[in-house]
């Protein structure tokens, strides 16, 4: 899709009401069950089914150099790292077991508490910024 479509599908009045009805589904079922940060470019199956969005540091590509020897985060301590858990859960994953090494594109940060699903239908979560190439 170009992103005029996209621009078109996400401002429509029909998505705006289908976002009404699906955010608040969404929002509950992914806080509750996968601590989830509504970043609207979900990426759990990705991750072994863990927000990366939780890490502190916001880091969307792997755990960071700070992770400490336990596996704990370098910010919170007492936590562990959210990347180190995604690693882990990933291997368990059959279907998306490889898809963790894959390098992802940053958050676009306007998409902050939107749909992901509605995201991924229009599109608009695969809008890149410019220069960015994801190889395939």
């Amino acid at each position: 899709m170009s992103n005029k479509l996209n621009l078109k599908l996400t401002n429509s009045t029909g998505t705006r009401l289908i976002e009404r009805i699906i955010l608040p589904l969404e929002k509950i079922s992914k806080e509750v069950v996968f601590d989830c940060r509504m970043c609207g470019q979900c990426m759990l199956q990705v991750t072994g089914l863990t927000c990366p969005m939780r890490c502190p540091k916001n880091l969307r590509n792997g755990p960071c150099g700070g992770v400490r020897p336990d596996g704990n985060c370098e910010v919170y301590p007492d936590k562990p790292c959210v990347w180190v858990q995604g690693i882990e859960r990933a291997a368990r994953l059959p279907f998306w077991r490889g898809r963790i090494r894959e390098l992802q594109p940053p958050v676009d940060w306007q998409l902050k508490d939107t749909s992901s699903w509605i995201n991924w239908f229009s599109g608009r979560d695969a809008v890149n910024p410019p220069g960015w190439a994801v190889k395939k």
